[in-house]
């Protein structure tokens, strides 16, 4: 939990876009229908004229993590070559699962695969091959290509961020492209752009998620269906997300998703257990592969010799929505995924939620369908079709276990609906707040009211449907800068693999084979802390000095910073080329004892551990030690690291 008191807001950033999210839902309140009416025509057109953009870009960025997973590029971390993981996979996958697909898996769940079964783009309705047509359509919107876009983006923030130290917001993605710009007002304007974004597909995400809420208490507590309890119920949540925002990541989000995970876990069983069981595994299996055998040519179908709306009102839609939510999933992945490869961060991230949402929409969607096809319900259909938000509890009543069932189904709901809220406030406030998200919890506190209240409006004034239509509509630029975005950060990825193999030979020095047993017993010893400070301040900064004295008499700009904790730093400036970087660090680690296996460090004491003076260069940690080295042997390393440096700009140019 952060101890900041006073605020620190991006102003450039913060106040417009509170001025533009208020003003645009001001306008859209004051005339619904006329404001309803020009949306609805902008996206016919996008759909008329644009689909096979929105198809292109869906295609290319599919092909971009696939090369990027197998390439290696792949080896590059988000972060520092020495990173590690902030967070257990199990974690990592809730959290990132939880912001990506929220209240929606609960809202289609059950509705998709029916209304695609009874209403399908091609052939015959309810028949078997509609059935099997019906889940693999769903697999398709809600799987491979919906997470690589949000891999894409958020990979591309997290490299930028922490491998680069550049904000982590949306406009550090474009740092290739418009450089040191992002820090005026291009780079606000960005920004300003994804808080909108963001707030609107959270508000309506959230509106239509209070909507499934409300049908569930009626259900289980008979509490009316009406307006008031819904905007009620939009307070009470966020009043729950607001608590959990303060708590923090860790404690709050983290959480919340690891329960909604366990949670969904247990649906499944519960579903599969009490439904057909042999029937849904098997017809998962069967259209699992199917969608992956149809995922090429379904990626590139516009129906164009077989014209109809359902196109733009299915793939299109969907395509939109995943683009418009990028920047909001982006960044809190990113935030999440610090320490991990790029290959480890896109199969973790793209292949483990869509194998979860084929077993998810396998089970519910064939359930469901099962009960409509051949058992004989063909009212859940009906019902299905006159109201998306009561479809999944209209599918419990057919299932033994209802009220059970129902319960959790509810429980669900409602944490996802505070999850989506809470990671949602947490990427507005590093949006105005040039990235950071340890500010005061006031600040942080704003954001969810800023939603509750947009939201609750929207659904009150009828905007729901017309502000959910304008932010598929925002796609369309967004999916310009994207492309863009993605071949600056191709070439970044090319600049930093070059740097990685561009590896002068330096010859080993015979002067060193009269001290190899000074260097063994370095090597068994074990210093203190204080010792790595000592030998900083005796030997690496002076060598560091010298280096900078003779780069002066060179014309070569360099400074020596020593008021790093625990750290002394060379920089040396090359204009607008890379910077070169030389840091000696003391970094603790556990003495190589088997009685302290598995413990994690925090828990040691000053006993178990031992420090090392670690090299660390712009890209990172390179795991050696210098710890006992004379001044001159630092002076050669130093040296050594800036002959790579200077080979590695001389191939970029």
């Amino acid at each position: 939990m952060s101890t900041r008191t006073r605020f620190n807001v991006d102003g450039p950033v913060f106040f417009p876009a509170l001025l533009i999210l208020f003003s645009l839902t001001a306008g859209v309140l004051l005339i619904p229908g006329e404001g309803r009416s020009v949306f609805n025509e902008i996206q016919s057109a996008i759909v008329a004229t644009a689909s096979w953009f929105y198809v292109l870009v869906i295609a290319a960025v599919s092909v971009m993590v696939v090369v990027l997973a197998l390439s290696r590029y792949g080896d590059i971390k988000l972060g520092p070559d020495h990173a590690k993981p902030a967070y257990g996979f199990a974690s990592w996958f809730s959290m990132l699962f939880a912001a990506g697909v929220g209240i929606g898996l609960m809202f289609y769940g059950v509705a998709e695969p029916v209304m695609h079964y009874l209403s399908p783009p091609a052939g015959e309705a309810q028949t078997s091959a509609a059935a099997a047509e019906a889940l693999q359509l769903t697999f398709f919107h809600w799987g491979f290509n919906a997470w690589a876009v949000y891999a894409v983006v958020a990979m591309m923030l997290a490299y930028f961020a922490y491998r680069h130290d550049l904000p982590l917001t949306l406009r550090s993605a474009f740092y290739p492209l418009i450089g040191e710009r992002i820090y005026g007002p291009m780079g606000a304007a960005v920004d300003v752009f994804a808080v909108i974004c963001t707030t609107y597909g959270i508000s309506v995400s959230l509106g239509l998620g209070v909507l499934q809420i409300n049908a569930g208490m009626n259900y289980l507590f008979d509490l009316p269906i009406a307006i008031w309890v819904q905007v009620i119920l939009i307070f009470c949540v966020m009043a729950l997300a607001t608590i959990s925002v303060l708590l923090g990541l860790d404690t709050g989000i983290k959480k919340l998703s690891e329960a909604n995970t366990i949670l969904a876990v247990l649906l499944l069983i519960g579903i599969l257990i009490v439904g057909p069981t042999v029937l849904l595994l098997s017809g998962t299996l069967q259209n699992f592969g199917g969608y992956i055998a149809s995922l090429i040519p379904k990626t590139f179908n516009l129906y164009v010799y077989n014209p109809s709306d359902w196109l733009g009102g299915w793939t299109i839609f969907y395509w939109g929505w995943w683009i418009s939510w990028a920047p909001f999933v982006g960044i809190f992945v990113a935030r999440i995924s610090r320490g991990r490869t790029i290959r480890e961060f896109l199969l973790g991230v793209i292949i483990a939620p869509t194998l979860f949402i084929c077993l998810w929409m396998g089970t519910l969607g064939g359930s469901a369908i099962d009960l409509i096809g051949n058992q004989g319900y063909a009212e859940l259909g009906t019902a299905i079709q006159q109201n998306q938000a009561v479809g999944l509890f209209r599918f419990l009543d057919y299932l033994p276990g209802t009220q059970i069932l129902s319960l959790i189904c509810l429980m669900m709901i409602v944490i996802f609906f505070v999850t989506s809220a809470d990671s949602g406030a947490m990427v507005l406030n590093m949006l105005s707040a040039k990235g950071q998200d340890d500010t005061p919890a006031i600040q942080r506190s704003v954001w969810t009211l800023v939603i509750a209240i947009i939201a609750s409006a929207l659904l009150v004034g009828g905007g729901l449907q017309a502000l959910q239509t304008a932010t598929i509509a925002s796609a369309l630029p967004f999916s310009i800068a994207l492309l863009g975005a993605c071949w600056g950060f191709w070439r970044a990825l090319l600049r930093d693999a070059a740097k990685r193999t561009a590896m002068s030979v330096h010859p080993p020095s015979e002067a060193e084979a009269d001290h190899w047993r000074d260097r063994l017993r370095n090597l068994l010893a074990y210093p203190a802390d204080d010792s790595i400070r000592v030998f900083q301040r005796e030997t690496v900064v002076p060598a560091m000095r010298d280096f900078v004295a003779e780069l002066a008499e060179h014309g070569v700009s360099a400074e020596v910073r020593t008021a790093i904790k625990g750290a002394s730093r060379l920089e040396v400036c090359h204009g607008d080329e890379v910077d070169f970087v030389y840091e000696v660090q003391c970094r603790p680690h556990p003495r190589p004892d088997a009685s302290l296996s598995g413990q994690p460090m925090d828990s040691m004491t000053q006993t178990d551990l031992f420090y090392r003076a670690e090299v660390h260069l712009a890209e990172g940690g390179q795991d050696y030690d210098v710890m006992g080295w004379t001044r001159e042997q630092v002076l050669l390393d130093i040296l050594n690291q800036y002959e790579d440096h200077l080979h590695f700009l001389h191939t970029l140019r």
